[in-house]
């Protein structure tokens, strides 16, 4: 089965920083190229960021190009997001996916960021 547990949100005033990391199980993580997508309140799915397999090529939405990277750990099984210089149109449940589901509804639960003051 696979599973994809997101962690590291939170609140952040204006200007910081967060880590995202999401755990992966059930499939061949090396083998993927994943994303990371987000949802902001009463907004549909953003796509922000894709990274290939072997960790090379990423991308990233005008929304958050220069200020957010994407990487990962083949042999952790694990994605990462650094998010620097945070802006409140950044406040949304952070999901990652395969790069195939990147458009599809997150079957995992996110984790949330908010950037407030």
């Amino acid at each position: 089965e696979v599973q994809l547990v997101e962690s590291g949100g939170g609140l952040v005033q204006p200007g910081g920083s967060l880590r995202l990391s999401c755990v992966a199980s059930g499939f061949t993580f090396s083998s993927y190229a994943m994303s990371w997508v987000r949802q902001a309140p009463g907004k549909g799915l953003e796509w922000v960021s894709d990274i290939y397999s072997f960790g090379g090529s990423p991308t990233y939405a005008d929304s958050v190009k220069g200020r957010f990277t994407i990487s990962r750990d083949n042999a952790k099984n694990t994605l990462y997001l650094q998010m620097n210089s945070l802006k409140p149109e950044d406040t949304a449940v952070y999901y990652c996916a395969k790069y195939r589901d990147r458009l599809t509804t997150p079957s995992s639960q996110g984790t949330q960021v908010t950037v407030s003051s």
